[in-house]
């Protein structure tokens, strides 16, 4: 299913005429996005306009991820291709950055050697001992 994709509303033959059915925000963002998640916000401009924006997204703290395995950067890696290696896509690099507490993605390939935690999403926990 496309994230673009919407299921049919029935309307509620109960609910007063002219009133719309309360229908969960879609996210502008594809699934995979690090924003997907990420609320937005409202302001009124000085000429009466209404903005919406992100809010601000912080890099979660590292104790929200488990630790799958750790891999030493090799020379000319780059994060697409760990995240594709590891994580099945490409475009979840960011999962990496989280996970490693990176700001900026290109830190965490820069050192030949490092080692770059591999984990589980945000919040999913592994199996305890």
């Amino acid at each position: 299913m496309s994230p673009l994709t919407r299921t049919a509303v029935v309307p509620d033959p109960l609910a007063p005429p002219g009133t719309t059915p309360n229908l969960p925000p879609v996210s502008p963002f594809p699934p995979n996005s690090r924003y997907a998640k990420t609320e937005t916000a409202q302001r009124v401009g000085p000429d009466g306009r209404q903005v919406v924006y992100l809010r601000r997204r912080f890099v979660p703290p590292q104790s929200r991820f488990d630790l799958l395995q750790e891999h030493p950067v090799a020379q000319g890696e780059r994060l697409d291709m760990l995240a594709a290696k590891f994580l099945g896509d490409p475009e979840m690099f960011w999962r990496l950055c989280d996970a490693n507490g990176a700001m900026r993605p290109d830190e965490l390939t820069e050192t030949v050697g490092r080692k770059l935690r591999i984990t589980l999403p945000e919040g999913v926990r592994g199996p305890r001992p």
